[in-house]
């Protein structure tokens, strides 16, 4: 049994590779900036104040900043992740539907975290909300209802993303890269999570929200003489004391550059990451020659390696590199997401570009390009209260001069081609970089093993593991035949398939950013016809049909036709059970056996497409289909799983789609041989 949403996938890449796409500015005359300049005082318990009076618009915005030094939470990491999430539900005067009622009244928004709490608003409300945030940050409500609800929600979070690639390559690079014995290494599991309390959470707020590294950014239309009374009569009370002064020792480079692998089966692409060590402070008068040197390799969407990989070669929807200012050790890190197949070709590409910035000077006119659009970004953010906000605890916080912002575009303007390779050879260490790739083994690690780097093999947790057996040799008198016939033997049989005329699937599903889950419906026909919705209530966000004229999607109102190779693929896929043919078919290759979800599986190779067949159960586990969007081949994945039996025939309840992201569709209800019209493929 198959189902498609191929076109929300469609949607979903377009997005992302269009905001990939940003307008470069023309390089002219360096503009003349102003940066509000913000008036501080101090408050008796350590708390450092600066307000930055903007008139321009009837608002104000407020950010509350604890500095404190990082720390290690063991075998409870997930304390301060509580935390976070406990404070602002309600507080010792307030209960939580009250607070957040008079926040949505007042047109306000307000956030807390174990790190300090940020609010804006219309000015004219700017005394309440003061008093609301620094009530909800100063006088939290730690409940045990809360707590027992916040943790389910965050151990059922880390359970879905652990199928999630991106997420265990953000895990893993950075538990590699600074080690678990490391603040920045370290990891939330729902093993540690397990072993949080109330209590802990209790002790963390009471050791490390306290005031002696905590500044308060105002910023919009207030008056400093007011503002100073307000901060005084709302954060005064807070008790004086200081956080633990903690101290690490600075994780080191690799002696030589080398691949760690992380294999994960369900993995349709790879993830691949090129960090190194970074100690770049923005005191440092390397600052501005690194900036724009970064934005040359990988920061703008013109870089080198982006249009080397997204461009020239596409293989991807975007490139990037990244490097910061930062007080304490960080890295500097090139990362993008890749087809299976280029996996090796984009790591020996991203150490072309490496060669290439580190030896070659930039043209004066890639140069000028990049200094204009970083100049032209800059003054863009000016104009925002949280950049003005950020600015102002920067200088703070790192020791910058007063007129560090003022003299930006003077530093950014100065760069010189011979400070960019002289920068290049300096943080971008293209000979002791960890090359960190999360990716299907089977299909991409033999070919990372022809190239020049040492590879080294991890779990998903950064563990140290032995080279995984990639594929298994089909035993002998085993065909593609055989294993398709199993498979309809495995959900009922023959007689039973073929008996089935209509399918009805219902399900819900979650996306990322909807506030609510969707309901998945699915419809088909044994005479070709399919139909696939998803809806939120009653709105349908994606509807797409197959019928005897044609097939169309619906996406927003506007009507799609499908045409060409995806209409025929559709129409192949419009049959309750898509083996009932193929076990006719010539041409199908049995090629290994791989492991898929934990389990050997045959795969069946149909075309672009392989199908996965559990070697013990019979039954299908998983299918991967290559396809063509935007000039570019994509994967994509759907698992099969929680096979229950309907009317005699074995149907999955589970089926989870790769379409950028995970598409978790869990079955409520399936039924056969009713529910189905004609007028349901219209």
């Amino acid at each position: 049994m198959k189902k498609s949403i191929l076109i929300l996938s469609s949607l979903f890449l377009t997005v992302l590779m269009q905001g990939q796409i940003i307008p470069q500015p023309k390089p002219g005359v360096a503009p003349t900036i102003k940066i509000g300049k913000p008036v501080t005082f101090e408050l008796k318990n350590g708390l450092k104040v600066m307000v930055v009076e903007n008139h321009k618009l009837p608002r104000v915005s407020f950010n509350l900043t604890l500095d404190n030094d990082p720390y290690t939470e063991g075998d409870k990491k997930g304390v301060a992740d509580m935390t976070s999430t406990l404070i602002g539900s309600g507080t010792t005067k307030i209960s939580k539907t009250a607070f957040n009622e008079e926040v949505d009244f007042l047109g306000a928004n307000i956030n807390f975290s174990s790190n300090g709490a940020s609010a804006s608003a219309l000015s004219k409300y700017s005394g309440r909300v003061l008093e609301l945030m620094a009530d909800g940050a100063l006088n939290p409500n730690f409940t045990q209802e809360e707590f027992d609800k916040e943790k389910t929600k965050l151990i059922e979070g880390l359970k879905a993303n652990e199928k999630s690639v991106s997420a265990v390559a953000a895990r893993v690079v950075d538990v590699l890269t600074y080690g678990k014995n490391h603040p920045a290494g370290e990891y939330v599991s729902e093993a540690t999570l397990k072993n949080v309390t109330l209590a802990d959470v209790k002790a963390n707020y009471s050791t490390y929200f306290v005031p002696s590294n905590a500044y308060l950014i105002i910023v919009g239309d207030v008056k400093f003489k007011e503002t100073k009374k307000m901060v005084e009569k709302f954060f005064g009370s807070w008790k004086k004391a200081s956080a633990p002064s903690i101290t690490f020792s600075d994780p080191k480079d690799v002696a030589v550059s080398q691949i760690n692998f992380i294999d994960m089966p369900n993995a349709v692409q790879s993830e691949v990451a090129v960090v190194n060590m970074s100690n770049l402070k923005m005191t440092d008068p390397d600052y501005f020659a690194v900036l724009v040197a970064n934005q040359i390799l990988g920061g703008d969407f013109n870089s080198y390696i982006n249009m080397n990989l997204r461009e020239a070669h596409g293989w991807t929807y975007g490139a990037r590199t990244s490097i910061y200012g930062d007080k304490r050790v960080s890295t500097f890190n090139a990362s993008t997401q890749v087809r299976n197949a280029v996996t090796d070709s984009t790591v020996v590409e991203i150490f072309k570009e490496f060669k290439k910035i580190r030896t070659e000077k930039v043209t004066d006119e890639m140069l000028a390009s990049v200094k204009a659009g970083y100049i032209g970004r800059f003054v863009m953010q000016i104009e925002k209260p949280q950049t003005v906000a950020g600015y102002a605890l920067r200088i703070q916080t790192q020791s910058l001069p007063a007129d560090f912002y003022e003299n930006y575009i003077k530093n950014i303007s100065a760069v010189t081609a011979d400070d960019i390779l002289r920068v290049a050879n300096k943080y971008f260490l293209a000979d002791n970089s960890r090359i960190v790739i999360v990716g299907k083994a089977a299909d991409v690690a033999p070919s990372l093993e022809k190239l020049k780097f040492p590879v080294s093999y991890s779990d998903k947790y950064g563990n140290p593991t032995a080279k995984p057996e990639f594929k298994k040799p089909v035993p002998a008198g085993v065909t593609a035949k055989i294993v398709i016939d199993n498979y309809i033997k495995a959900i009922g049989g023959e007689k039973a398939a073929l008996a089935v005329k209509t399918v009805v699937m219902n399900g819900t599903t979650t996306i990322p950013q909807a506030p609510s889950p969707l309901n998945y419906t699915s419809k088909i026909d044994a005479k070709g016809k399919l139909m696939v919705e998803l809806a939120m209530g009653t709105m349908s966000i994606m509807k797409q049909v197959v019928n005897e004229k044609g097939a169309y999607v619906m996406q927003q109102g506007q009507r799609q036709n499908i045409e060409g190779t995806m209409l025929a693929d559709l129409k192949a896929d419009a049959t309750p059970f898509v083996e009932l043919a193929l076990s006719k078919k010539q041409g199908l290759t049995l090629e290994t056996i791989e492991s898929v979800n934990g389990k050997d599986a045959y795969a069946v190779k149909n075309g672009k497409t392989t199908l996965f067949y559990d070697v013990t159960s019979g039954l299908k586990l998983a299918e991967s289909k290559v396809i063509e969007q935007g000039g570019q081949s994509i994967t994509q994945t759907t698992n099969y799983g929680d096979y229950k039996e309907v009317k005699g025939v074995k149907v999955p309840f589970n089926i989870i789609q790769n379409v950028g992201f995970e598409l978790d569709i869990k079955m409520s209800d399936v039924k056969i041989n009713e529910g189905v019209t004609d007028a349901d493929f219209q």
